[in-house]
């Protein structure tokens, strides 16, 4: 059953996350439900649904995650039509970003060249975590201050921008060394590892809020957008397939709204 649907999403050039996310999910399904699939009904998929809410207590973006997985189940693996089911709205939360000073202050603190090369590439490329791991050497255009992401978040490739200071220290890290960017001790780098060096980090600066290196690519829009950047080209750089995901950003920007003046010092 999950063999089929790990299958096709591969064919369909989902990422590893997604095909162990939608496995889960479908399997979570079938566990409850302990019916076969061609005995389910819409019912049974309300009722999953419904128990992920009320009793597992579940965010509304994990409700949404688990009925994408069944979609897709049901749609492209089994060849049946979905009826959709309502759920509640994701909350669209407004990313907490870093300062200019506090990424200063985490680039300072970062002694291992390695790491703190990785966290340049994060705020300087807006790169995802899942992007950042699987760069690989013959994707950078080092003289040309450029890289392409290839198949990123919907299997999509974009161009990423190196700056200057990233560009040098690329070179200076690669030398001749082909394949992957990073490494870990048995090949590739992982994501925990990762997390685990910001984290360190964070707390080594004195930083107070809970920093991930999604956090570094927030920064990298929200800072861009503040710099007068065209919000569509910022939507590029980040590979956003819809405008409304990169306006997010537009509520978090303080730029603009600290040039306004308080009422009560003209009075």
């Amino acid at each position: 059953m999950l063999s089929k649907l790990a299958t096709e999403l591969k064919l369909r050039g989902f990422s590893e996350n997604t095909v162990t996310s939608y496995c889960f999910h479908v399997q979570k399904f079938f566990d409850f439900i302990r019916k076969d699939a061609a005995a389910v009904n819409n019912d049974d998929v309300k009722s999953f649904l419904a128990h992920m809410i009320a009793e597992k207590n579940l965010e509304p973006a994990s409700v949404a995650l688990a009925k994408a997985a069944l979609v897709f189940y049901f749609q492209e693996v089994l060849g049946r039509k979905f009826i959709d089911v309502k759920t509640p709205k994701r909350a669209k939360k407004v990313p907490i970003v870093l300062t200019k000073d506090e990424i200063k202050l985490l680039l300072n603190t970062a002694k291992n060249f390695k790491h703190k090369l990785m966290i340049e590439l994060l705020y300087s490329s807006g790169l995802r975590l899942s992007e950042l791991i699987n760069l690989k050497t013959e994707d950078l255009e080092i003289k040309d201050k450029v890289g392409w992401v290839r198949r990123g978040k919907g299997a999509k490739d974009r161009l990423m921008i190196l700056s200057e200071k990233v560009s040098k220290d690329l070179t200076r890290f690669l030398k001749e060394r082909k394949g992957f960017v990073f490494v870990g001790r048995n090949g590739h780098l992982s994501k925990r590892l990762v997390q685990k060096v910001l984290a360190d980090l964070a707390g080594k600066a004195g930083l107070s809020k809970h920093v991930h290196p999604h956090m570094l690519r927030h920064s990298f829009a929200t800072h861009l957008l503040e710099a007068g950047v065209d919000i569509r080209k910022i939507q590029e750089l980040l590979g956003h397939s819809d405008l409304s995901t990169t306006q997010i950003y537009t509520k978090v920007s303080t730029a603009e709204l600290k040039k306004v003046r308080s009422p009560l010092d003209d009075l």
